[in-house]
């Protein structure tokens, strides 16, 4: 009941924060829309920015909506594959359809508790697939690594080829007086001595607590990691891997760039522009809120600002494909997964039940 209680706390918590960031993005547009509705002769109550959005919706060209589902489920098909040759060196070869719905499973769990997502990624695999949810949960974690880097590398080439737009926008927006204010905090100080005091000191005492369960669970889940970090030393094919590190995030690339002509005011925006909405956007979808939600559209508007696009317009196009992807298409297959995996596996696991394996490691809930 406890445990219950803290996941709805924490649901709670993260979509408020969402929702909450979701607002204040919208209500600042909103007021920028009605100022342009003032000058051009109507009233502000008559001009509202979600009868646009609505009025946006309608007039989006779905065929191009349809393309970027397809390029997300390309993607999401390779980040499977991807998954199994980290799996494999550990001597776990699930089914190819256990790995992909657990990945959209645990998409549609980022929606309610940020980042839970990964550890019911390791779970559900773990549970269909009878393996050590703490090594699955390592080949996780180094996914999601893999992910940062490529991000970075992304990054860098959106510098490279749009630097000056980026570093404009950086400079404008860049807040380094807060940055040394909080160098020349005596709190941030403070906080810092008592932070690397308490690891000290917790590493100096170690053995006292070496039995304690909460202790040996995270060894466990440390040991898993460690045993994900090893598999990239064991890939059979690293080529194939860093093929298909590179395809997963391009296909987000282009979900970004081919979605510009699904939406009239940036049809005319070009592969560089984006480019830089992407990598603003990934920035947005990184931040521990409910899938984005709130700063990837202030991040994406953001960034179509630097081209010119108006704040309305620009919010308008964040919210058509973060609806499209991230709710529609992720609750969809999210929900489609939990239903057909225990359809799936249940003649599994009832062989597994009559006829017990040795070798079947526990798995951690």
């Amino acid at each position: 009941m406890k445990k219950i209680l803290g996941n709805l706390l924490r649901f709670t918590i993260y979509l408020s924060i969402g929702l909450g960031i979701l607002y204040l993005v919208y209500d600042n547009q909103n007021t920028a829309y009605q100022a342009k509705c003032t000058l051009d002769g109507k009233l502000p109550g008559d001009c509202q920015l979600v009868d646009k959005i609505i009025q946006d919706f309608t007039q989006v060209h779905w065929q191009w909506i349809i393309v970027i589902m397809f390029l997300f489920m390309l993607s999401n098909l390779s980040r499977a594959v991807r998954w199994h040759m980290l799996l494999e060196p550990l001597g776990v070869k699930p089914r190819f359809i256990n790995s992909f719905f657990a990945i959209m499973i645990s998409y549609f769990a980022n929606l309610g508790l940020s980042r839970v997502g990964e550890l019911i990624r390791a779970t559900t695999l773990a549970k269909y697939e009878h393996a050590r949810t703490n090594q699955v949960m390592g080949t996780v974690v180094v996914d999601r690594m893999i992910d940062a880097v490529t991000m970075l590398l992304f990054v860098g080439v959106a510098f490279l080829v749009d630097g000056r737009n980026i570093f404009g926008y950086l400079s404008r927006n860049a807040q380094i007086d807060s940055f040394k204010s909080l160098l020349y905090s005596p709190y941030f100080w403070i906080f810092s001595f008592l932070i690397v005091s308490f690891l000290v000191v917790a590493y100096r005492y170690r053995s006292r607590y070496s039995g304690h369960p909460l202790l040996a669970k995270i060894i466990d889940l440390l040991r898993g990691f460690r045993d994900g970090m090893k598999t990239i030393a064991k890939l059979k094919k690293p080529g194939w891997f860093i093929a298909h590190s590179i395809f997963i995030w391009l296909m987000y690339y282009l979900m970004t760039w081919l979605c510009f002509p699904a939406y009239d005011p940036t049809a005319h925006l070009g592969p560089i522009a984006g480019l830089t909405t992407f990598v603003f956007g990934a920035f947005g979808i990184v931040i521990p809120a409910p899938g984005g939600m709130g700063t990837y559209q202030f991040l994406v508007s953001e960034a179509l600002a630097i081209y010119n696009i108006p704040g309305d317009e620009g919010f308008s196009f964040s919210m058509i494909i973060f609806f499209s992807i991230q709710i529609f298409f992720t609750i969809f297959f999210g929900v489609l997964g939990i239903i057909l995996l225990p359809l799936i596996n249940k003649k599994k696991v009832i062989q597994d039940e009559e006829e017990p394996t040795d070798h079947a490691a526990p798995i951690l809930t």
